[in-house]
């Protein structure tokens, strides 16, 4: 097991002016399971890919265990790699499969045996243990995959969005194992996803990328509540947090035809900040049906069950702007019905350009 740290680290393309990964600064915890997530371009596959060896490191350096492995060739890092499509020998068995890479090591053949049916009995696939790829299903591979990876003991395990290519009932069933598995296993793995709902219900800790710089990280509770800034707050949360530029009164800020309450901490900054524009953040299920100031007209409503999410546009800056409200699943409002609405939880406010958080973020 080790650490991982990427100090100031930079990946910049030959012929691009601006750098992949932009001098990121990242200490990964023994035994963690780290999930870097972003947009399409954001990174964080360049990151994964810079401590695999697999990139070059313009700038800056890596280090696993406090042992710098900027310059080191990727065979010798004692990492295992877990690819989004797994790149299984389609000619071998899973044994084969799973024990290929000791072999290629030079480890006997009675330990590369032991080994494989090891991480077979953790994994359940000592029933599959001779069949070829083929004749497995996706969730199946995956776990060959996997299991190729635990075999070898590596210090970091580095997983490039292994689930990407299962169906989404396999995806939820697997990430739910693969948590399970690595707190028994114990070893520090990185987590490539831009899934935020897979980064979210993964990760001990989420490392939000936006091209190429860290935007925050920190446990996913705290990424929901504090977001740290503009860009973390709509992208974290499902569906996305409300963003709504306000309209700004001397030292009040109006959402709809309410004044909205700020903590005094936010009211210093607010008076502080040189910025003209700002942004109002409220999660849906922090605004209410239950009655308030502003008045709504419903246009979609989504029934999930237990809850139901509805967008509804308010009159707000001269214009209608949507929102959408998480209310109980039981509700009776359907589109075209005019719902009163009020906020019934914390505001986030943020710099209009620059993103910046107002504010202290709650503990």
């Amino acid at each position: 097991m080790a650490t991982v740290t990427y100090d100031s680290a930079s990946r910049i393309y030959p012929g691009t002016e601006k750098p992949a990964v932009n001098e990121l600064k990242l200490d990964i915890g023994d035994g963690e399971l780290l999930v870097l997530v972003g947009p399409s371009g954001s990174g964080k596959s360049t990151a994964l890919r810079m401590l695999a060896g697999l990139e070059f490191v313009d700038k800056g350096s890596i280090l696993i265990d406090d042992r710098d492995v900027t310059l080191t060739p990727p065979q010798d890092r004692d990492i295992a790699m877990v690819f989004q499509n797994y790149a299984l020998y389609p000619n071998m068995t899973v044994a084969g499969n799973m024990g290929f890479a000791l072999k290629q090591q030079g480890v006997s053949k009675e330990e590369r045996a032991k080994r494989v049916m090891e991480a077979a009995k953790i994994l359940d696939l000592e029933e599959y243990l001779d069949r070829k790829p083929k004749n497995l299903s996706g969730g199946q591979r995956q776990r060959v995959a996997m299991g190729r990876a635990i075999v070898r003991s590596p210090q970091v395990f580095l997983m490039d969005e292994p689930l990407s290519n299962l169906d989404a009932k396999l995806r939820v069933s697997t990430r739910t194992q693969l948590v399970d598995l690595q707190a028994r296993l114990g070893v520090t793995t990185v987590y490539v996803t831009h899934d935020q709902v897979e980064a979210m219900t993964m990760g001990h800790r989420v490392a939000v990328l936006d091209h190429g710089v860290l935007q925050q990280v920190d446990t996913p509770r705290r990424l929901y509540s504090a977001p740290a800034n503009l860009f973390v707050a709509g992208f974290i949360g499902s569906p996305a947090m409300n963003l709504i530029e306000a309209d700004r009164s001397g030292d009040e800020l109006h959402f709809g035809s309410s004044v909205v309450a700020l903590p005094a901490d936010v009211q210093a900054d607010l008076k502080a900040s040189s910025a003209t524009r700002f942004v109002i953040g409220i999660r849906p299920e922090h605004l209410s049906n239950a009655g308030g100031g502003l008045n709504s007209n419903v246009t979609v409503v989504e029934e999930l069950g237990s809850d139901a999410f509805v967008h509804a546009t308010i009159q707000h800056g001269g214009g209608d702007v949507t929102i959408v409200v998480r209310i109980d699943g039981e509700t009776t409002v359907s589109r075209g019905d005019n719902m009163p609405i009020s906020i019934d939880g914390p505001v986030h406010i943020f710099e209009a350009d620059s993103g910046k958080r107002l504010g202290t973020p709650p503990e």
